[in-house]
């Protein structure tokens, strides 16, 4: 019994903070060409990237999501979605922030 014990308590806490996750984002992209946009785009991807513990991202603009790949032991998903807001991007559930968007270019915006 104390070894079963063990077992599940080491294996729920391996299962903390894995190394390689993955994230699906509802976000607000209303701009169609940002990938290639010097202003957005290069400013999204670079700051993006400047998230400690996101290795990469997959960018639908159909679908308005971002695949988030990123090391659970350094960041966390929380983390990652406040720092899309503070882009002026909403992230799921948590709004963009009011400034940060405010100063997006006019083609990342809503019309």
């Amino acid at each position: 019994m104390l070894f079963f014990t063990l077992f599940i308590a080491l294996t729920s806490f391996a299962q903390e903070g894995k190394k390689n996750e993955k994230a699906v984002i509802k976000t607000n992209i209303y701009c169609d060409h940002c990938n290639e946009c010097e202003t957005c785009g290069l400013n999204f991807k670079d700051n993006m990237l400047k998230i400690n513990g996101v290795k990469m991202y997959e960018l639908d603009q159909e679908k308005m999501t971002l695949t988030v790949y990123y090391n659970g032991k350094k960041t966390n998903l929380q983390k990652i979605k406040t720092a899309i807001s503070k882009l002026g991007y909403d992230a799921d559930e948590l709004k963009a922030d009011t400034i940060s968007y405010e100063n997006l270019d006019a083609c990342c915006k809503k019309a």
